[in-house]
């Protein structure tokens, strides 16, 4: 390795790069240009990626919705277009017959006008359990969420998104434990969150009471407006699906061909849709960098090539002198992977800083196209090495071309 820092090997790199100074440039950029792509495409797949799990990171994602709708066959007497509700004992049914699941959540929902003071306005209401933020996390702003005592009472309390607190409240007015009004009904405020990037309710902003006070309000008696379900890690949330379904039309007498009696949204095959497209899009993104930067580093072959040719009779001389075949071919792979190593670096930092770029145009703000897009040391590391030893293969050739010249012959160049 003593070869490394032998200064006399160095000046002889620096003099055929700066014999061919331009084409050397050219050539440089092209291998620049592979990896600085690379980097982009990742760091660009990343912020997808990142923005993906910033909008659904709140969900638990194995998750299905399920509601009921009317019949479109008739069966064991009843008519087509049998409206149906969903119960109380269909959830306990569910519970006690489905397997693999991790939470079901029934739901109501209505819109009712809420004021406070000379402030009001209409609101999605919510009649929800505290499992609720088990499935969709709530990030709490101040308070607490609906819990089990204020299920088990009847207690007339609401949560509040920070949307509404805007509308209903003064601006640095604390709203924990004053009163709502909504369709004149007092609800004390105990609790305030942050709505995620992906709204569940209307534009106005959300409302959540107590199922079992939303039920005994509303008149709703033992229905239920719709459940979300959610299955352990280890079952698949489609057969899950299919499995409640088939229940509860079972349990209302409905065909098992009916396909129109139960609705149902699976986010769990969506968002694994989601997550198939990032992971080919990253296959992808790799694929087309290492193209690339394959093909700089076979630029950097022929220049070196054609630097061979050029030198034929320096390399003569120099074999004349006594150099070895190792001494000649060690400065060829030599220059051949220290432009591949500077192209590199430049790459990988040009790609860096347009990300940054990228980062603080377009990933910031609760609209942001893409969240905080990097790429991971380890990949840089593997996506650099790569490319030295791309560099090192590719300078094979041209070094055993340079050692494959006789002494006489190159000395009979012109």
């Amino acid at each position: 390795m003593k070869f490394l820092f032998d200064i006399d090997t160095w000046q002889e790199i620096y003099s055929s790069i700066r014999k061919n100074k331009i084409r050397t440039g050219i050539t440089i950029i092209g291998v620049m240009w592979g990896i600085f792509l690379l980097v982009v495409l990742l760091g660009a797949a990343k912020g997808v990626e990142n923005n993906f799990n910033k909008l659904f990171g709140s969900f638990a994602t194995n998750s299905v919705f399920v509601w009921a709708q009317a019949t479109s066959e008739p069966f064991k007497g009843f008519q087509e277009g049998r409206r149906l509700t969903l119960k109380m004992t269909d959830l306990d049914n569910i519970r006690r017959e489905i397997k693999g699941l991790d939470f079901v959540v029934p739901r109501h929902q209505t819109q009712a006008v809420a004021t406070n003071n000379f402030k009001s306005g209409t609101f999605g209401i919510y009649g929800d359990y505290p499992e609720l933020d088990k499935v969709q996390k709530k990030d709490m702003v101040w308070g607490r969420f609906i819990n089990d005592n204020d299920i088990h009472e009847n207690k007339k309390v609401c949560v509040i998104e920070e949307e509404i607190y805007k509308q209903l409240f003064d601006k640095d007015e604390y709203p924990i434990g004053q009163y709502i009004k909504i369709n004149n009904i007092n609800y004390k405020l105990v609790g305030m969150y942050k709505e995620g990037s992906v709204r569940t309710g209307g534009p106005q902003g959300n409302i959540h009471i107590p199922f079992t006070t939303f039920q005994q309000v509303y008149n709703r008696g033992n229905t239920i407006g719709w459940l979300m379900i959610t299955g352990k890690p280890e079952f698949d949330i489609s057969q899950i699906e299919i499995d409640v379904k088939l229940l509860l039309k079972n349990l209302h007498k409905v065909n098992p061909e009916d396909s129109r009696a139960f609705g149902s949204f699976n986010l769990g095959k969506e968002i694994a849709k989601v997550t198939g497209f990032l992971t080919g899009m990253q296959f992808l993104t790799w694929f087309v960098g290492i193209a690339t930067l394959i093909a700089g580093v076979f630029a950097i072959g022929n220049i070196l090539l054609i630097t061979v040719k050029e030198r034929t009779k320096e390399i003569g001389v120099r074999r004349a002198l006594g150099a070895t075949p190792w001494e000649i071919k060690r400065q060829i792979i030599l220059e051949s992977v220290f432009l591949t190593s500077i192209a590199g670096a430049l790459g990988i930092i040009a790609g860096g800083l347009v990300l940054m770029l990228i980062d603080a145009t377009m990933g910031k703000g609760p609209d942001a196209a893409l969240t905080n897009p990097t790429v991971d040391i380890p990949v840089i590391l593997i996506a650099f090495g790569t490319l030295v030893i791309l560099g090192t293969l590719i300078g094979l050739i041209p070094a055993q071309r340079a050692v494959s010249i006789k002494p006489i012959e190159a000395l009979r160049e012109e």
